[in-house]
Parts: C-alpha cells; sequence; structure tokens
C-alpha cells in the first residue's frame, strides 16, 4: 500500500515538473472585424475624379476673386492719394476766388487815371506808384500760390478759358482771335477759377465764329 501511494505521488510530482502547456495567442477581433479591401471600385474613382474637379474649380474661383479684391484694394488707395493731393493743391480754391475782386479793384484804380496825366501831378504819380507796387505785391502773393492771371489779348479764342462778351467787328485780328480783355480771368495749377471775358474779332472775310455769350 505504501509503494502504490509513493508511486503514485511520485507520478504526480513528474506531471507538475513537466513543460508548461504555450498560451494560446491573443485575436485581434478588429483585424477579424475589418472587412478585406475590395478591388477598384469604377463608381467611386468617378466621384473622387469629379470632387477633384469641383475643388480645382473653387480654387480658381478664389483666386480669382482674391485677385479682383486686391485691385480693387489698390484702385481705392490710388484713388485715395489723388484725392488726398487734389485737397492740398486746391485747398485754397473758395479763397482765392473771393480774393480777385481786390485784383480787380487794383486795376481799376490804375485805368482809371489817363496816361497822360499821371506825370503832371506829383501827388497823384506818388499814389499810382504805391497802387501799382501794392498790384505786383498781390500777383506776386497769387503767383507764389500758384494762381495764374488770364490776359489772352490776342490770342485764339478758347471757350474752356474765355467768355466771349460781344465781338468786334472790322477787325485788322483774324477772326476768332481775341482783341479786347474786358475783365482778366485766372486759375489755380490747371483748374480755371474765373475764366476771361473778352471780346472776340470778327473779320469780314473769317468762317468760323465763336460763340458770344450777350449776358452780362
Amino acid at each position: 500500500m505504501n509503494a502504490n501511494k509513493a508511486s503514485k505521488k511520485t507520478a504526480k510530482a513528474d506531471k507538475a515538473e513537466g513543460p508548461e502547456a504555450a498560451p494560446e495567442a491573443p485575436v485581434d477581433a478588429a483585424a477579424e472585424a475589418a472587412p478585406a479591401p475590395e478591388a477598384g471600385d469604377p463608381e467611386r474613382g468617378a466621384e473622387y475624379a469629379a470632387r477633384i474637379v469641383e475643388l480645382e474649380q473653387e480654387a480658381g474661383d478664389l483666386r480669382d476673386q482674391l485677385l479682383r479684391a486686391m485691385a480693387e484694394t489698390e484702385n481705392i488707395r490710388k484713388r485715395g492719394e489723388r484725392q488726398i493731393e487734389d485737397a492740398h493743391r486746391y485747398a485754397v480754391t473758395g479763397f482765392a476766388r473771393d480774393i480777385l475782386s481786390v485784383a480787380d479793384n487794383l486795376e481799376r484804380a490804375l485805368e482809371s487815371v489817363p496816361e497822360d496825366q499821371r506825370g503832371e501831378h506829383e501827388l497823384l504819380q506818388t499814389l499810382l506808384d504805391g497802387v501799382t507796387a501794392v498790384q505786383n505785391d498781390f500777383l506776386n502773393a497769387l503767383s507764389a500760390h500758384k494762381i495764374e492771371r488770364i490776359d489772352p489779348t490776342g490770342e485764339a479764342f478758347d471757350p474752356n478759358l474765355h467768355e466771349a462778351m460781344f465781338e468786334v467787328p472790322d477787325s485788322d485780328l483774324s477772326n476768332g482771335t481775341i482783341a479786347q480783355v474786358v475783365q482778366p480771368g485766372y486759375k489755380l495749377h490747371d483748374r480755371l477759377l474765373r475764366p476771361a471775358r473778352v471780346g472776340v474779332a470778327k473779320s469780314a472775310n473769317g468762317e468760323a465764329e465763336p460763340q458770344v455769350d450777350t449776358k452780362v
């Protein structure tokens, strides 16, 4: 009996000391669940190609919009610069028009004294010299601010710069030439402040006649 028990214990010990069974490899459930890659799908490829064309078209439209926006921004910038420049150049326009009457009055004061009487009285001559000096200083001040006097005697009539008040018939000047300046004009830079009021020659053989404004 004891021998049998010992043999059984030895058999159990040998079985316990034997090589352990290898563990089973873990199973990747996600890999088993993933479907096998399909072969080429023509419909899906056509959808992708159409989507690429659509995206390229959208990109082209956005690029065009960007270029137009940049061009418009540049135009706005240039327009703003021109407006600022014009504001500086023509800032004195209203003031210049208001003081033109001063120039007219100085000129009338000088023209009121006949040439043949200017040397007869010393006091009168002194007064005329003073008025002439004031007129010269005044015109120099206008010139310093780019205000130019227009005296077109003997020039061709230009409706952009001159206002015809009357016609001078039987003139030795060619037809359409300014024979007399009633009131000089002025311009600021290249902008007309006031047209010169003139009388225009009308010769007997002239062909073209300027439009004369008879309203004073």
